[in-house]
């Protein structure tokens, strides 16, 4: 067993730092920008006067910094070469996105808005595997060039893991002779949508509550008559663009379903697998930062004459954090590994469990690693003029929304006791 990175994955990562240093910190500190990620960062980011949104100027500048990675060949290094990406595999996503969190903020990789200058482009795999092919021309490539982008609408006010509960739902109706659905219902938590062309919507089209069938996913326009967006809501992690909105008798074509009738939830499943496995990475990387910089701090600060540093109440914490850091990076990176060995398709079967081991560990330790590092810091460490607030305030949401941790748990539990997955045939 090699447990050694590849050579050309480690000459990429040389590759990406000298990128960095060449073309996006010179962007970063141009024109105050450094605002965004200093202590004046939720302010400069936040347009409290516009319902909490992102203030343009920042949207703007996350802009400029993937068209140079493009202009670089690295912001699509994740997706197939046919759409001018670079077959990233999972494997590498996860090295990539551990090391970019452990670097801390800056505009090389701020997740508050999904935003990467080596791109996660989970909605690629969706399209690639269950669109067709005027789909594929119109959303993939035309969300890299920009004039494409699409959220993902599947939690509503009353529905959020119990998916297959929802209860928004379609029905067909024909308008000017043209087949479709006519939609009604609500969404929530849905990201984005002060600034998408479209929303992937998720409505039941057949089937009963909580039955995984009859689901079906339509991308439909935003705006569109009878879509009301009520309100953004505000949350512990500024700005916000996360909309809850109304759906009356919204009509769709019958060609804005994506994949099969009835279908859905499994190209959502599509969705959250990769997604979670880079999202685990960037939690992990997130807390070996904390670590590293408590670690640092610790031996520079001497209060009553000797360093931090040599006192077992800040060396044990750390050890255990530094512990759980390592061991948890073996687990993600494996996991990544092993998905790229099978089929996309065969991933939830196969691998779901390990994913959501990887994902809910990593959240819980990020937190937990801010946290330390605000103790072992102190005052300042409570301060915004460390990034730990920042840290924990970010990556606490995914501990909710990149599928709770208790429902990934229970996703673990009926792996590991054979209701679902490989083990199953073992029981019956």
């Amino acid at each position: 067993m090699d447990f050694a990175l590849p050579q050309d994955l480690v000459a990429y990562l040389d590759e990406l730092d000298a990128f960095i240093a060449a073309e996006i910190k010179p962007l970063e500190q141009q024109d105050d920008n450094i605002r965004f990620f200093d202590h004046r960062r939720e302010w400069a980011r936040t347009d409290f006067d516009d319902g909490g949104l992102p203030r343009p100027e920042w949207e703007q500048l996350l802009v400029a910094a993937k068209r140079k990675a493009d202009a670089a060949g690295h912001w699509r290094f994740s997706a197939p070469k046919k759409y001018g990406g670079k077959d990233g595999s999972n494997l590498w996503m996860a090295v990539i996105r551990d090391r970019f969190a452990q670097k801390g903020l800056g505009l090389h990789n701020d997740l508050q808005n999904e935003h990467s200058i080596v791109g996660n482009f989970p909605f690629v795999a969706m399209y690639d595997e269950f669109g067709t092919e005027a789909q594929k021309d119109e959303f993939i490539l035309g969300g890299f060039s920009g004039e494409r982008r699409v959220a993902f609408g599947l939690t509503e006010p009353d529905h959020g893991s119990d998916a297959t509960w929802m209860e928004t739902h379609a029905v067909p109706c024909e308008r000017d002779g043209v087949a479709g659905w006519l939609i009604n219902g609500a969404k929530m938590w849905i990201t984005g949508m002060h600034a998408v062309t479209h929303v992937a919507l998720f409505a039941r089209t057949g089937g009963n509550p909580g039955d995984a069938r009859g689901i079906t996913c339509f991308l439909t326009p935003v705006p569109s008559p009878g879509l009301q967006i009520n309100e953004f809501m505000w949350t512990f992690n500024m700005p916000t663009d996360h909309a809850r909105f109304t759906l009356s008798d919204v009509w769709v074509p019958h060609s804005a379903i994506l994949g099969e009738e009835g279908r859905g939830l499994s190209l959502a499943q599509s969705f959250v697998h990769q997604n979670r496995i880079r999202q685990a990475a960037s939690s992990l990387g997130a807390a070996t930062f904390c670590v590293e910089e408590s670690v640092r701090y610790a031996r520079q600060r001497k209060p009553f004459g000797k360093a931090l540093a040599e006192n077992q109440g800040i060396q044990f914490p750390l050890v255990e954090l530094a512990t759980q850091c390592e061991m948890l990076r073996m687990l993600i990176y494996k996991t990544a590994w092993d998905m790229d060995q099978m089929p996309h398709k065969e991933i939830e079967h196969a691998l779901s469990d390990k994913i959501s081991m990887c994902n809910y560990y990593a959240n819980r330790l990020v937190c937990e690693a801010a946290d330390r590092a605000m103790q072992v810091h102190g005052g300042i460490g409570y301060s915004r003029h460390k990034p730990f607030e920042h840290i924990f305030r970010h990556h606490r949401r995914y501990r909710i929304t990149e599928g709770a941790e208790e429902i990934q748990m229970r996703k673990v539990g009926a792996y590991l006791f054979g209701y679902l997955g490989p083990r199953k045939a073992l029981y019956g």
